[in-house]
């Protein structure tokens, strides 16, 4: 455990000494820390055991990394690039609705891209992920898990651990049509 603590904080990897206690509530502010190793109702996954998943190709893996909008006030004429985002082949991205509070249009974009890739069906296993300590993924789990699906993973690492393990990523783009966005 401690070479291992010790190779993460050399290559820079953010690592959770200790989680933090899982709330009752969602997570509102500071979303990037020491993230629960718990998920009621849910299964916590490390990027082995989500690899395994991925594999095995039977679970929808669901990105939740927030995206920022292109600012409203850009001068005429300003070019705007979106982040890139490199993820678990295969995940579909759903920017923005891992947030402790949504805006209504943000539940239903949420909801319908869960509906999308579980075909309607709340016991298809989902896996819910962003980077290391980012709570957005856990507040995006536990709102799946209250909407009612039943089989539902976190992989806490994200992004960040799947790499770690040297597993493949691939460019992705958010799933259409995102709230707010023209």
């Amino acid at each position: 455990m401690i070479r291992m603590l010790a190779i993460l904080f050399f290559v820079g990897l953010p690592v959770s000494v200790v989680a933090e206690a899982e709330p009752v509530d969602y997570r509102m502010d500071r979303y990037r820390g020491p993230v629960p190793s718990t998920l009621s109702g849910g299964t916590v996954v490390g990027p082995e055991a989500a690899h395994d998943l991925w594999q095995a190709g039977q679970t929808a893996f669901i990105d939740v990394l927030p995206q920022a909008p292109k600012p409203a006030n850009l001068p005429e004429g300003t070019i705007w690039r979106d982040k890139p985002r490199d993820s678990i082949p295969g995940a579909i991205w759903l920017p923005n609705v891992g947030y402790g509070a949504i805006a209504e249009v943000t539940e239903g974009y949420f909801r319908r891209g869960l509906a999308d890739v579980t075909k309607n069906d709340r016991t298809h296993p989902v896996l819910f992920f962003c980077l290391a300590d980012c709570w957005m993924s856990w507040n995006a789990a536990k709102r799946a898990i209250e909407w009612g699906y039943s089989n539902v993973y976190w992989l806490p690492e994200g992004t960040d651990g799947w790499q770690f393990w040297d597993y493949p990523l691939e460019r992705i783009t958010p799933e259409e049509p995102q709230p707010g966005v023209e």
